[in-house]
């Protein structure tokens, strides 16, 4: 099928659905029995299914990045959140684009930051362990050359003043219909598009204005903005739009449709907010498990259970109560976002677009949500935040489900080789066209995942700089830069709940684990520049 259509005759399109910190068993077709996902679940049952799909980074910048370029963040620079990417790095848009597609970008980019300041506890720690970074941006700006303000596309502030529209080549996209943010009231395009209908989200959303909010957590609330306009419903509504622009015309597309939702604060609008009980919630793997064993930061969530950290986007401990409402309402933002899926494929079929289209749906990372007892993201590789779910559906070809260990950074070199679109030097994934044909049903012996961060938290000072590995019988993690480590046998404990660093018992799983990730380290080293001469 390489360059062409299910019909032969034009290359096919590109619709890639992503969600927000959506982990890959909060959806029906990955074992949930309690959310409902049918349109999700439709498309899962006419795909491949990828069940072991991981992260190269389990946030949000970096990952993102990683499934655009195919190179993991060490290597493309966006090694955490608030790393601009940088404006010259290949894309999959951009290499479509160049190849004769039309490129949209629909909903939450986030290549650039958004104007976030860091908590200032973590300004403080940043400001003795590495005071030069906070001074960084600025000289990073000044060496690149670039025009003033080419860092400043995706500024929440700047976009609620006035509308903006993106540059005509923004990092490949010829066109995008912007949203910042997540939750009820995040920024960019959608705001104008908010305000035309009447509605103010900043004046009108957010838990202050809620008249069902969750007192245990101010990430839990029924927003006030009415569901026909909640970011959700603005994604849907121009992905349509584009979809019917695409219809009949000979120029095939790629469009990138990034649903903000389900990521927190969880506030899914009336309708919505009561599809799910809080008391019929499970408690999800381990909420209870004994942690003695666990590294001294997640300890020291446990033992603070009930409390959210400082900062909002941070991983902590909640009590049954607090999961059990957040799970209510987080299922209820995944069903709305479903519904509408169902409307975005549905359209894609009335406008006769289907048999030409690849559609693909992942997440950029995964969630804990309860897992271990702990919320969110950030500083742990728990299974929860760092498996998404990744379908792609080809027109033409069998269902399936495979158990490969696969990258989101596999997922662009798939996409160039299934359009017959250009590669370029310094990819790092892996084409899954061998799975997808049948020709293996092994991809990957091992998987490295990535995290930096400049700051820490009690029990892992800062900066942060870890790596995973995982394979089949386990997986190692390191914190380097102290002596934490992480250990997990997955033939006696898949669901990792006894962490076995340095236990003399699984000290060859360790050794193998620990030669392992070095290799697989070094596999991704950037090459950077390549040699012109041999001296």
């Amino acid at each position: 099928m390489t360059g062409q259509g299910a019909s032969g005759n034009r290359r096919p399109n590109v619709l890639f659905i992503i969600a927000d910190q959506l982990r890959a068993d909060h959806l029906g077709f990955g074992g949930n029995g309690t959310v409902r996902t049918p349109h999700l679940d439709a498309l899962a049952a006419r795909s491949i299914v990828f069940g072991n799909a991981t992260v190269a980074n389990p946030t949000c910048m970096p990952n993102r990045a990683s499934l655009m370029t195919g190179r993991w963040p060490s290597a493309h620079g966006t090694r955490c959140n608030g790393i601009t990417l940088d404006p010259l790095t290949q894309t999959v848009p951009g290499s479509l684009a160049a190849g004769g597609y039309r490129t949209v970008g629909v909903g939450k980019l986030h290549h650039q930051n958004m104007g976030w300041e860091f908590e200032p506890h973590q300004a403080e720690e940043i400001r003795a362990t590495d005071p030069m970074l906070l001074d960084a941006a600025a000289g990073d700006a000044r060496r690149h050359a670039f025009p003033a303000g080419w860092d400043q596309w995706e500024n929440r502030e700047a976009h609620d003043e006035r509308f903006i529209a993106l540059p005509s080549d923004y990092y490949g996209y010829q066109h995008v219909d912007l949203v910042i943010g997540h939750g009820d009231r995040p920024g960019g395009h959608y705001v104008h598009w908010a305000r035309e209908r009447g509605v103010d989200p900043e004046t009108l959303g957010g838990p202050g204005n809620s008249s069902n909010r969750y007192g245990g957590w101010d990430q839990v609330y029924q927003t006030a903005i009415p569901a026909e306009v909640h970011p959700t419903s603005y994604v849907s509504e121009k992905a349509i739009e584009h979809l019917k622009d695409a219809a009949g015309q000979d120029q095939p597309f790629f469009m990138f449709v990034s649903f903000p939702d389900p990521h927190h604060p969880f506030s899914p609008p009336t309708g919505y907010s009561g599809l799910y009980d809080p008391a019929a919630m499970p408690l999800p793997l381990g909420f209870d498990q004994d942690h003695e064993a666990s590294p001294a930061h997640v300890r020291d969530m446990i033992e603070h259970r009930g409390e959210p950290n400082p900062d909002p986007t941070m991983t902590w401990a909640a009590t049954e109560e607090q999961y059990r409402n957040a799970a209510a309402a987080q299922y209820g933002l995944i069903t709305m976002m479903d519904e509408h899926i169902g409307r975005i494929l549905d359209e894609l079929d009335r406008q006769g677009l289907a048999e030409d289209t690849i559609v693909v749906f992942t997440s950029d990372h995964g969630d804990l949500f309860g897992d271990h007892g702990l919320m969110l993201k950030h500083f742990v590789h728990y299974r929860a935040v760092t498996n998404v779910p990744l379908v792609l559906h080809i027109p033409g070809r069998p269902p399936g489900r495979t158990e490969a260990l696969v990258s989101s950074a596999d997922v662009a070199p798939t996409l160039l080789e299934l359009t017959g679109s250009r590669g370029y030097r310094g990819i790092q994934g892996r084409s899954l066209v061998p799975l997808l044909e049948g020709a293996t049903e092994q991809h990957r012996d091992a998987l490295l995942v990535e995290e930096e961060q400049p700051f820490g938290l009690p029990g892992l000072p800062g900066p942060v700089r870890m790596r995973t590995v995982i394979t089949p019988e386990g997986r190692l993690t390191r914190y380097f830069g102290t002596d934490l480590a992480e250990l997990y046998d997955h033939r006696t404990d898949p669901g990792e709940l006894t962490n076995r660093a340095g236990d003399p018992a699984f000290a060859e799983l360790e050794d193998r684990l620990l030669r392992t990730m070095l290799e697989e380290m070094a596999a991704l080293t950037d090459e950077g520049t390549a040699p012109t001469a041999a001296a």
